[in-house]
């Protein structure tokens, strides 16, 4: 449809217009400017009038929705560069090979699940982006970031298999990761899972709401690896496929003003507007589209709507009083998904039915012509230029707003049905139907048993496929882990303070901050450090890194801070190391998966270290961190204020008693609770050397308290105990000399509570009751041991007894641990202990309080006098 088509519509659907006449004059006018000076001409004017407008005694602001119409016209559409007949096919025939994956599968076995619909409706959004943008990865461009919409996944199996990369028996495994390789085939996860599949997909999206924020995030640390001249990221892209129901994700909407804000014209997203959820309608009653204009002009995005296909053309031209816009400008979503589950019939009779001018345009179109008629997200010609538009867009991201329909292509079986997200299964009807509407060639018989298709490897089409995929740089998704070594210093070097305190107080997240600055001074280590933080640097005492290394701002800093006189001044650069998230743990922990997945997204290690209050990580954005997991994500997650005694004041909310518990269940992740500056400083190096040097793909949880107390030297050849979890920290004998043997108690602690082990110990020793006291540094890595274990026992391998079985197995007595979590976490380790002897847990459950630590700890009875009472308990005294 072009301008005037549209200026038409807008005159002739005008309201309360006092002056028709006038009315005329200014719009011929504005297009007697546009004739003459073109539209950089009238866009300037169009501005100056608009600020004109906006002003108190006028108070006008334009409306963000603009009419139902692609926002390129015709005349302004690029030729379509590729074999378009070509294409078209080869996006059949994985729309078949898709539908027959995901329909064998359930054939065979009624509980495997899987979704057809999703890909029906984007295989072609997929298809122009794998022939013309999505660029991969090679020594000429780093390669484009994709994520992939997490439901249409059995297309992209299906598009690996024409390329030569999955084969049909492959396929006949969908959603059998485990018996897979029993048929010698590699089973294809249901979403994209880089841990389950580390050499194919890139990002985990199939959490609703975790792509869309990721991408962001992702396309700004390119950026930031760019300022910071690390990595030449400028000629490559983010590109994200996502659902229109998933906008309603508020992880979807938390960044949009951080994309616009830090100009991230490296963003593209496309958003498949099938107007279908997984129940119905995602606005029945609305227009997701409009919503959706008006969310993403509003918070600064270019906006490109492809509504409709080119069928629409000819009527759009010949619709000279706008009638088409008017009926659209009047139809909701609801209404639009019946016409799109009806026939051409219905369609004439009650949408060009509406009115005379409607029914004039429809004249001459058979039933089947009108059934025909394509939304924009199913036209390669009209994709290529809304993405071509995008990829050259400057200065703002972009997303593409694509009208599809649902289940498009399966007919009665699915198309636009309520129920066709949950569509598994079609019968031998409507697969002949599916057949004959896309020209495959299959035969009766071939369609019936789902058989998959692949053209000849000489054949038209598969050069064709090979040609486009090799002029963009080889096959996506692919992922790749060859990483470079990063050289970890000595721990000497930047630690001594901690691992040889000598009594000086401080807190653990004080010395781990001190061992942070240090670390940033190394020459090949430091630069590649990533501080991140969700503007809490002051509270953790970062301030001084400021002037250190400063904060990265894509624009610098163009205002002189109120502090600039002082030594710890707030100080932003284009350059600047620090990523200060603002008040979003969601953006924090984006940022942190962007570096700690830097390794295989860039081939370019980097070392995130993320510190947040304890309780705002795995309880608010646990769903994220999971996602990082599965994305093999190396790096450090520092959880301050941790435990839920230690922050005193601050009161329920914001006191963490579980973080250990909820960390201990992903597989990758490494949760420590070190009590003392030396022992945080042993994890960090022992972390490092495993994610940079050894390349290990695990990261780690450590958690830091904010009280001051004697830190003491790291006891001698405690560094074994700490990595495995737990070491001797000292004993304590009766304090009255030569007295007999008497009772004997064992204390475990971790993290703020160890300091109260070690006085209970004390208090105990001075009653004639010998302690050994024990630091546990990591109650899920003790678990893990214990666990792995058991398992090479059932399975009659050798094995060894538990690490902490052993190291306790000299001591007698009962046993008692204390910690400032819930029982859950010490209570891991009960399985594993020495047998015969009593095991008794102290810890912090239930709700948080506001009040001193000292009446926090005897409040939930994890202070030194509780822990004494327990063992004497413990002992039957």
């Amino acid at each position: 449809m072009t301008d005037h088509s549209i200026t038409r519509f807008l005159l002739a659907d005008g309201r309360n217009d006092t002056d028709p006449t006038e009315t005329a004059e200014w719009r011929d006018a504005l297009l007697s400017l546009v004739a003459v000076q073109g539209p950089a001409r009238a866009r300037h004017i169009l501005d100056e009038l608009a600020a004109l407008a906006r002003g108190p005694h006028i108070a006008w602001s334009p409306e963000l929705v603009t009419p139902y119409v692609n926002t390129i016209p015709v005349d302004r559409q690029p030729v379509f560069p590729g074999d378009l007949a070509i294409e078209e096919k080869l996006a059949s025939l994985m729309r078949w090979n898709a539908l027959a994956l995901v329909a064998r599968a359930n054939a065979a076995y009624g509980e495997l699940g899987g979704h057809i619909a999703s890909y029906a409706s984007a295989a072609d959004l997929f298809e122009v982006g794998f022939n013309h943008f999505f660029r991969a990865g090679n020594p000429a461009h780093g390669g484009d970031l994709v994520f992939f919409q997490p439901h249409s996944a059995p297309g992209v199996y299906a598009r690996a298999f024409l390329e030569g990369r999955l084969t049909q028996q492959d396929l006949a495994h969908y959603r059998q990761e485990i018996t897979a390789p029993q048929h010698g085939a590699r089973g294809l996860s249901s979403y994209p899972h880089p841990w389950l599949m580390p050499d194919f997909w890139q990002f985990p999206t199939g959490s609703m709401g975790l792509g869309p924020i990721s991408s962001i995030y992702h396309a700004r640390f390119m950026r930031y690896l760019t300022h910071r001249n690390l990595l030449d990221c400028g000629a490559r892209k983010v590109w994200g496929v996502f659902g229109d129901g998933e906008m309603d994700e508020p992880e979807s909407m938390s960044a949009l003003t951080l994309a616009s804000r830090e100009k991230l014209d490296n963003l593209v997203w496309v958003v498949n507007c099938n107007l279908q959820r997984l129940d119905g309608p995602v606005r029945g009653n609305g227009r997701i589209v409009d919503e959706l204009e008006k969310l993403f002009r509003g918070a600064g995005w270019n906006v490109v709507k492809l509504l409709w296909g080119s069928d629409w053309d000819g009527l759009f031209a010949r619709d000279a009083q706008g009638a088409l816009l008017r009926a659209f400008a009047h139809t909701v979503d609801g209404q639009m998904q019946t016409f799109a589950a009806k026939d051409g019939r219905f369609n004439r009779d009650n949408f060009f039915g509406q009115n005379e001018q409607l029914q004039r345009l429809a004249q001459g179109m058979t039933d089947e012509q009108i059934d025909r008629l394509k939304r924009g997200g199913h036209d390669l010609v009209k994709i290529h230029a809304a993405y071509a538009a995008a990829a050259a867009h400057e200065g703002q991201p972009t997303v593409i707003l694509a009208h599809t329909k649902k289940g498009y292509g399966m007919g009665t079986a699915g198309q636009g049905r309520m129920t066709t997200h949950s569509q598994k299964k079609l019968d031998e009807a409507a697969l002949l139907e599916f057949r004959n509407r896309f020209n495959l060639p299959l035969s009766d018989e071939q369609a019936r048993n789902l058989e998959f298709f692949k053209p000849a490897e000489d054949s038209a089409e598969m050069r064709y496929l090979h040609q486009r995929r090799a002029a963009l740089g080889g096959h996506m998704p692919r992922r790749e882990s060859a990483s470079p070594v990063l050289p970890v210093p000595q721990l000497a070097s930047y630690a001594q303070f901690a691992t040889q305190a000598g009594g000086k107080e401080m807190s653990t997240t004080m010395a781990f901050v001190r061992l942070l600055g240090n670390l940033l001074k190394d020459p090949q280590l430091g630069p590649r450090i990533v501080p991140i933080v969700a503007d809490e640097a002051r509270t953790f005492g970062m301030a001084n890194l400021f002037k250190q290394v400063g904060i990265y701002s894509s624009v610098g800093q163009r205002y002189e801070p109120e502090d600039i006189g002082s030594v710890l001044s707030y100080r932003e650069a284009l350059d600047g190391q620090i990523l200060e998230e603002g008040i979003s743990e969601a953006g924090a922990i984006a940022s942190w998966t962007a570096a700690a997945t830097s390794y295989s997204v860039h081939g370019f290690p980097m070392l995130p270290f993320y510190i947040y209050y304890s309780m705002f990580g795995f309880q608010r954005v646990g769903d994220a961190i999971w996602a990082a997991a599965d994305q093999r994500a190396r790096g450090f997650l520092l959880g301050a204020t941790s435990g839920r005694t230690t922050l005193g004041g601050e009161g329920l909310q914001h006191q963490d008693g579980s973080s250990h518990l909820v960390a201990a269940t992903i597989p990758n992740c490494k949760a420590w609770d070190p009590a003392f500056a030396g022992e945080m400083a042993v994890i960090v190096d022992h972390g490092m050397h495993e994610m940079l040097v050894e390349q290990q793909d695990v990261f780690h949880y450590i958690t830091l308290m904010n009280e001051n107390y004697a830190q003491p030297d790291l006891p001698e050849g405690a560094q074994e105990g700490i990595i495995r979890g737990c070491y001797r920290f000292a004993g304590y004998p009766p304090a009255a000399p030569g007295a007999p043997a008497g009772d004997t108690v064992t204390l475990l602690g971790s993290g703020a509570i160890l300091t109260e082990v070690i006085r209970a110990a004390q208090q105990l020793a001075a009653e004639g009751i010998a302690c050994e006291v024990y630091s546990v540094t990591s109650w899920s890595e003790l678990a893990r041991d214990g666990i792995a274990c058991e398992q090479r026992a059932l399975r009659g391998e050798a094995h060894t007894e538990p690490y902490l079985r052993g190291l306790l197995a000299a001591g007698r007595g009962p046993i008692v641990a204390a910690t400032d979590y819930v029982r859950a976490v010490p209570e891991q380790v009960r399985a594993f202990l020495p047998e015969g002897r009593r095991y008794l847990t102290l810890g912090t459950d239930g709700f948080g309080r506001s009040d001193t630590r000292a009446a926090l700890r005897a409040f939930f009875g994890v202070d030194a006098a509780h822990i004494a009472r327990a063992a004497r308990h413990a002992l039957g005294r």
